[in-house]
């Protein structure tokens, strides 16, 4: 009985282990079926030292016991300005598509004046100023000088010549001065010579060679005491045209006007003359009057005939003299052949030899107004300056400049 007894206890506890143990096998078969499938997808290294941790997740989706390489910010410094923000792109303005490329251009004015300073006495130029002794003036505001320089080169000039039947001693007067002109003459120079009565006469178009001007003097001179075709003298209309055909010519350039200076029958009057040799730019006029002994021994003679002549030679002078002027040239009235070297001298010294002077006007406005120009001397103070011979005697000198120019118009 207590061997049955003891049997069955032992019997019992066998299916208890046996239950106990087919539990544990049915809870361990997911486990290694999870590690083997781990091991698959990721295999490990031979070598045990060089194996890296096991970075799988469990099944749960929990942490792993590592969670390998953390990348942790560097820490900005604490003095350090924050990045500066990024500039807009520039705006990117396209013409119209029918408009082409437009450039916009501004023109600033820039204004040249020639002077001359020449002894009165003499007619001598004055060497050896500098810029600090040049004051000029527009419409009375003074200019700022921005270039200064002294000029002397081969100039360009016309002979604007009277011969008309108005007298023989008016023509020789002009023969004799024409003449004594071109002996100044230099191999560079470039000369015309244009006669006129009613009508102007291209005797010799410009050329170097003064032999042909002087030719062409000769030419006329064998005919000077024969009667002339016309006794008109245009002298407006000819001083018109000849001042048209300089300007297709660049540069500076002169017109020697050797006439009596009555005008009879000119298309334009003389305030339109004035006016066009107003609006002259580089062009410079010296007047020689004619028949100056024949005025002066006519001069108060009876009869209101006589009285009138005289009045329109004054009159004609007084024209002559303002063209020069305004143009920053010289007049002369040469009575005597003797007179004739030194008058030729001092023309070509003062288109030879004189300062040039550039300034920006502080009037910029480009609508055709004339502008009066006014050039002063002054010395190291700003004084007027004096000028004194060897003998510490003053001495008298002149200033030849243009009288003023005349503004660009905005649409030139």
């Amino acid at each position: 009985m207590a061997t049955s007894s003891t049997f069955r206890r032992a019997s019992r506890s066998s299916r208890i282990a046996l239950f106990f143990a087919a539990l544990a096998a049915l809870l361990l078969l997911p486990l290694a079926s999870a590690q083997n499938d781990s091991q698959q997808s990721n295999p490990q290294p031979a070598n045990p030292q060089q194996q890296q941790p096991d970075q799988s997740q469990p099944d749960a989706g929990g942490p792993s016991g590592d969670t390998g390489v953390i990348a942790v910010p560097k820490k900005a410094p604490e003095d350090e300005p924050p990045p500066a923000p990024v500039a807009p792109p520039e705006p990117k303005v396209a013409n119209p598509p029918d408009m082409p490329p437009v450039s916009l251009h501004i023109d600033v004015p820039e204004v040249t004046v020639d002077v001359g300073v020449l002894l009165q006495k003499t007619g001598q130029f004055v060497p050896g100023l500098k810029p600090d002794n040049f004051r000029i003036y527009e419409d009375g505001v003074e200019q700022k000088i921005d270039g200064f320089k002294r000029v002397e080169a081969p100039i360009t000039a016309l002979l604007l010549c009277e011969y008309a039947a108005r007298g023989f001693a008016f023509r020789v007067d002009m023969l004799n001065s024409a003449w004594a002109f071109t002996q100044q003459l230099r191999p560079q120079d470039f000369v015309a010579l244009v006669t006129f009565d009613m009508k102007s006469h291209i005797d010799v178009d410009f050329t170097q060679d003064k032999r042909q001007i002087q030719e062409a003097i000769n030419e006329l001179g064998m005919s000077v005491y024969m009667p002339a075709a016309f006794s008109e003298t245009n002298v407006f209309d000819a001083l018109s045209e000849s001042m048209d055909r300089l300007d297709r010519i660049q540069g500076q350039k002169y017109i020697i006007l050797i006439a009596s200076g009555i005008d009879t029958m000119s298309k334009l009057t003389f305030d339109k003359i004035l006016k066009r040799v107003k609006e002259s730019r580089d062009i410079t006029i010296y007047a020689v009057s004619t028949g100056g002994l024949l005025r002066e021994m006519t001069e108060g003679g009876p009869g209101m005939g006589a009285s009138i002549r005289d009045i329109d030679y004054l009159q004609a002078d007084n024209e002559m003299r303002t063209f020069a002027q305004i143009t920053g040239g010289m007049w002369f009235e040469p009575k005597f052949t003797g007179e004739l070297p030194d008058m030729v001298r001092t023309i070509n010294q003062n288109i030879r030899a004189k300062y040039q002077l550039v300034y920006k006007p502080t009037n910029a406005k480009q609508d055709g107004t004339y502008r009066k120009i006014r050039v002063e001397l002054v010395d190291d103070e700003g004084q007027p300056l004096r000028m004194q011979d060897e003998k510490h005697k003053p001495l008298k000198y002149e200033i030849i400049a243009r009288d003023g120019y005349r503004a660009r118009q905005e649409v030139e």
